[in-house]
């Protein structure tokens, strides 16, 4: 079974995220607009459902009229041993970019490290990784 994905309703900035997201990972991006959809709930130029695949892969869309845009309250996407310690460390640092460093990336007191992120779109993200995998672990964190 495939692992569940991020999908976000934004408000007019689908194009936009997409693209930093795909700043973030890597992956590739696809993108339709409503009036490739035929859809009429939204303006024809708007993303009506966009995607990246890759390391991380997420779903993003312009919020149409009857969609709620996205909100994050009690929701944290969790990527912990999603990829080696350095990458783990340049993604905390990318979303730090224009967004907020909740908790810094750091070494806790049970040996592991982790820290949280809320990136420019509202996401609030969960970065760590276990220790032993990585020679430069121990390294100064990304800190915003």
């Amino acid at each position: 079974m495939p692992a569940p994905a991020l999908y976000l309703h934004l408000p007019g900035t689908a194009a936009e995220a997409l693209e930093f997201y795909q700043g973030v990972f890597g992956g590739e991006t696809s993108a339709a607009t409503f009036a490739e959809f035929e859809r009429t709930d939204g303006p024809g130029s708007a993303i009506a459902h966009g995607m990246l695949r890759g390391a991380v892969d997420l779903y993003v869309s312009d919020a149409g009229e009857q969609d709620e845009p996205f909100s994050a309250r009690g929701l944290m996407v969790a990527l912990l041993g999603a990829a080696e310690p350095t990458t783990l460390r340049t993604w905390f640092a990318a979303l730090a970019e224009g967004g907020d460093v909740v908790d810094p990336l750091q070494r806790r007191a049970w040996g592991a490290s982790d820290g949280q992120v809320r990136d420019r779109y509202g996401v609030l993200w969960l970065i760590g990784y276990e220790h032993g995998t990585d020679p430069t672990a121990d390294a100064t964190t990304a800190q915003k």
